[in-house]
């Protein structure tokens, strides 16, 4: 913790794809912690991970803030800190030439990215790795109280 002001667990969930999503957030700071959660109807997996990182991202109140974050998607990973230079490069392209699939949170995490120095860490689901394994429970909280709302 000792060279991160904040670190960050981040996980989404979805039931049917698209179908009902849930984020989930749980943080660490040097002087405490939180954790909170949301939701979408009518999204996809790929849009709750993405929305899970950004509010974890948002969260930090002093900028810059230096910031950990882990996440168990692929898709996350790989796109923030690989594809993602590629696209800006191509004018927000995929290598078929096709627009990026979620741009808005894409060019939303980017910005946020840019406000902070932010490091990644892919974490494999679902492998008994705490930080992970509460994400993934709000994530899922995210999704019941949307059941809830009905």
């Amino acid at each position: 913790m000792a060279d991160f002001d904040m670190i960050a667990y981040t996980d989404g969930a979805c039931k049917g794809n698209p179908g009902i999503g849930g984020w989930g957030v749980n943080l660490a700071y040097k002087n405490g912690s939180s954790e909170f959660y949301g939701g979408e109807h009518n999204t996809t997996n790929n849009r709750m991970e993405l929305t899970a990182a950004i509010k974890a991202i948002e969260a930090c109140k002093e900028q810059p803030s230096t910031v950990l974050v882990y996440t168990d998607s692929q898709y996350v990973m790989k796109g923030i800190t690989e594809w993602i230079k590629g696209w800006k490069k191509k004018g927000w392209k995929n290598a078929k030439g096709e627009p990026v699939k979620n741009l808005d949170l894409w060019k939303h995490l980017d910005e946020l990215c840019s406000m902070h120095n932010t490091s990644w860490k892919w974490v494999r689901g679902h492998n008994d790795n705490p930080g992970n394994e509460r994400a993934d429970i709000l994530a899922n909280k995210g999704i019941d109280k949307l059941r809830c709302e009905k």
